[in-house]
């Protein structure tokens, strides 16, 4: 049976469960422990803790009721003044309906579109990202108050990059698992708004500093303005490639690459972004599918500290029997998935086979009890049995906060931030507005914004195309699409657009990708430009009188060697997926009234890697049978552009001011392991240090910083990506090309000299998985890297 046949059979069951669900609907409370008939139940008692009440909710359940829990659409209990809730809502870079959680049919009828995640994290600043989470949740939580969303929202993506064909690799951080996992903890922060009293933290956005940080550590009883998701747990990267489908994917991981590639964003997301939900996905890890792998689901909750619930992604629990043929029996595929972990099920597999695998012993109500209370203890942290939700702290965020001029601004800001200039020779950008008589923009994505928030977009609060922002900037602007769209299957429309290059006195070509070329269940199978958009390009460069700007639209890598190499395009400008205001930072960008610094947060292919198998998970180079390894970490082929690139107006310089060269570790190690160490491996063979041997908290007594000055010596003030690497010594197989350390955007006035540090924690920053997947520090020669400066330091036992 093919998805498209198990959704119909879904939606057949979920109507029919809907209707039976409202039937009598104005009988049932607006919320749970309404006055004055349902309030004097013991899970109303605010005084007591959130598991007490969750547990007293379940005590007072029939197992149907209980059952009728365990899907997003979960039933009412009449009898206890429990209405129905949705659990599906979407937020991904805005509020979206792609969920049945969320609706733009009432007085809200839109939300702030942010730049695609792939953009926003090309600015490489987390205070943006914690912003944008914050922003998201007003928004969230103000429609939640008109009646259009729920509570629950199933973002952020943090899947590590690791394909530039991916279709949903736009919706991702990128393929460092440090930026993905820091992304997840700063937007997760700013979603549920979990504060933390230890420290005050100072950002700058654009050319202020605020105050964004002063939140304590979440301790799982603490109440949430919405709640977050860390999807999609884990190795999951692949829609449709080749005979490989999601549903029916076995991603082989080794357990090197699951220790520090696939599994640190959702260890940090846990740990340290607090999330009170994690999605698992549909594809199986080493032979089990991941909704019912019991072992990493319990590591989440016992040794990442989880506190939250489990959902499947959409089906997935029914892609355990229908696709994955991991059972022989729906009801065993429902057991392994309770008995995993999961507690609820996106989907309605869970409420057509679990009474009948209670009812064949493969699974107890006690599992499932465990599930609800889990489910109704987020529910309580969202404040829903507390008296009327849409009042009290949060009741009065309405329509007015939602596309607030505070929330545009935002979104404006991050797609500056976020636009990359990849190539700018002669310096043919910036232009001048007073020296440019005409201008030409050619291009099917130039007059179309259908598609330029990427996937899981909503109802964006204005739409205005990137030929519309140009014209503020010059009158006399002209466009045609040159292709009727980003397939480009024919070179009819090629003429007008050679003309209309001909007459203009600048010329713009909008290449790339949209939704037809990559999106959620579509992976692309070739990394070069679609259709006849190269023929289009160089047709343009052929003729106009300057050279062309290339912008480059969608979210995954495309081999634009040609351009790169081609002196008649002097300009590259990847754009990405820049949401709603996305045509006006680009305007700011080419006339200068905004200097670019986001760096490329994915390694950009040449079209030869389309050779490389999809399916293939592994990370590392082997050069034996021919594999050239994945992201700047472990890839060891040609590249288009580098993990990291991106030009500024301006230039900077950097000076290393502080930094040791020689770090001892033999306080990490009590006196009895050291000789145990010395015993096994002689003090001449003694290569690295294993992380398990070492005494708890330890590690902090070893941070230590590397103090830089950054100098802006052109004419144009910017803010500028610092990136610190690390380069490891090669004691053991598997050790990494480079791998990024520390990173943070500053803002530098012209002439000006700015002084700022990293804290570097060498047990986190300086250390890798070996082969066993076990986290080791290599001892020896660690070379620092910042831009062109190279720093030594030796880890000495």
């Amino acid at each position: 049976m093919n998805p498209l046949q198990w959704t119909l059979i879904s939606l057949l069951f979920f109507t029919s469960a809907i209707a039976q669900t409202f039937k009598n609907v104005d009988s049932h409370p607006k919320f749970p422990c309404e006055p004055p008939h349902f309030s004097s139940y013991p899970f109303c008692n605010v005084s007591l803790s959130i598991r007490q009440r969750a547990l007293s909710i379940v005590s007072l359940l029939t197992l149907p009721e209980k059952i009728g829990q365990l899907s997003n659409t979960a039933a009412s209990v009449p009898r206890l003044g429990i209405p129905p809730y949705e659990w599906w809502s979407e937020s991904l870079h805005g509020i979206a309906d792609n969920g049945p959680g969320v609706s733009f049919n009432g007085s809200i009828s839109s939300a702030t579109s942010f730049p695609q995640v792939i953009v926003t994290t090309a600015s490489f600043n987390r205070t943006l990202w914690y912003e944008i989470g914050s922003a998201v949740a007003v928004e969230g939580r103000a429609m939640y108050n008109g009646g259009q969303a729920g509570l629950t929202f199933w973002a952020p993506n943090i899947n590590v990059f690791r394909d530039p064909r991916w279709g949903r690799g736009q919706e991702t951080p990128g393929e460092d698992p440090k930026v993905v996992s820091e992304y997840g903890v700063e937007f997760v922060r700013g979603f549920q708004e979990i504060r933390k009293k230890t420290k005050v933290l100072k950002r700058r956005i654009g050319d202020d500093e605020v105050v964004v940080d002063n939140r304590h550590d979440d301790d799982g009883d603490g109440k949430l303005m919405l709640s977050a998701c860390c999807k999609h747990y884990t190795a999951y990267d692949l829609e449709k490639w080749g005979n490989f489908t999601r549903y029916d994917f076995n991603a082989v991981v080794t357990e090197q690459d699951m220790e520090d590639t696939y599994e640190p964003p959702f260890q940090s997301c846990i740990r340290d972004g607090k999330a009170s939900c994690l999605m698992c996905s549909y594809n199986a890890v080493n032979g089990v599918p991941a909704c019912a792998r019991e072992d990493l689901l319990t590591k989440a909750r016992v040794e990442w500290g989880f506190k939250g619930y489990i959902t499947s992604d959409c089906d997935a629990v029914a892609t355990i029997f229908e696709f994955q043929g991991y059972t022989k029996s729906p009801e065993e595929a429902v057991a392994n998935a309770i008995k995993a972990g999961v507690d609820i099920n996106c989907g309605t597999y869970l409420l057509r086979h679990t009474q009948s695998a209670i009812e064949k012993g493969k699974v107890s109500e006690e599992q499932v009890d465990r599930a609800l209370v889990n489910l109704f203890a987020v529910q309580l942290r969202l404040g829903l049995f507390d008296g009327n939700p849409r009042e009290g702290r949060y009741g009065k965020l309405g329509s007015s906060d939602i596309c607030s001029s505070g929330h545009r601004k935002l979104a404006l800001e991050a797609a500056r931030q976020g636009i990359v200039l990849l190539k700018n020779d002669h310096k043919l950008l910036p232009l001048h507005k007073n020296h440019v008589s005409s201008l030409a923009i050619i291009g099917p994505m130039a007059n179309n914004i259908s598609n330029m928030g990427g996937t899981y977009t909503g109802k964006p609060c204005q739409r205005k195309t990137l030929f519309t922002e140009l014209l503020k900037y010059v009158k006399k602007t002209s466009h045609v699409s040159g292709c009727s769209d980003v397939s480009c299957d024919s070179s009819s429309g090629f003429g007008e657009a050679v003309a209309i290059a001909k007459g203009a006195d600048f010329v713009i070509v909008v290449a790339g990708l949209d939704l037809t070329q990559e999106t959620e269940d579509k992976d692309r199978v070739s990394l070069s430009l679609p259709g006849k958009q190269r023929d289009l390009v160089s047709s343009i460069a052929a003729v106009s009188k300057k050279p062309v700007i290339l912008v480059l639209t969608g979210g995954g890598p495309v081999d634009v060697t040609f351009a790169k190499t081609d002196p008649r395009i002097g300009s590259i400008i990847w754009i990405g997926y820049p949401g709603e205001t996305g045509g006006q930072a680009l305007a700011e960008i080419l006339f200068g009234d905004f200097n670019p610094g986001g760096r490329l947060p994915m390694t950009w292919y040449p079209e030869s890697f389309s050779k490389v198998a999809m399916s293939d998970m592994h990370m590392r180079a082997d050069s034996s049978r021919g594999y050239p390894g994945r992201t700047y970490r472990f890839y060891t082929g040609p590249q288009v552009f580098k993990f990291g690139t991106g030009l500024s107006y301006t230039k900077f310089d950097y000076k290393i001011i502080s930094a040791p060269v020689t770090l001892s570790l033999s306080k990490l190690l009590p006196l009895p392991s050291h000789k145990r160490l010395l015993l096994q491996h002689g003090e001449e063979q003694l290569r690295y240090l294993q992380l398990d041997d070492l005494m708890v908290n330890s590690c902090e007594s070893l941070r230590f910083n590397v103090r830089f000055s950054v100098r802006n010596t052109g004419e144009m003030a910017g803010s500028h990506v610092l990136m610190l690497f690390s380069r490891m010594p090669p004691v053991l197989s598997g050790v990494p090309e480079k791998q990024l350390i520390g990173f943070d955007r500053v803002h530098v006035r012209s002439g000006e000299t700015i002084k700022t540090e990293f804290v570097i924690d060498p047990c986190k920053q300086l250390s890798v998985a070996n082969d066993v997947g076990k986290r080791v520090i290599p001892l020896g020669n660690h070379v620092l890297l910042l831009g062109d400066l190279q720093h030594s330091l030796s880890l000495e036992f």
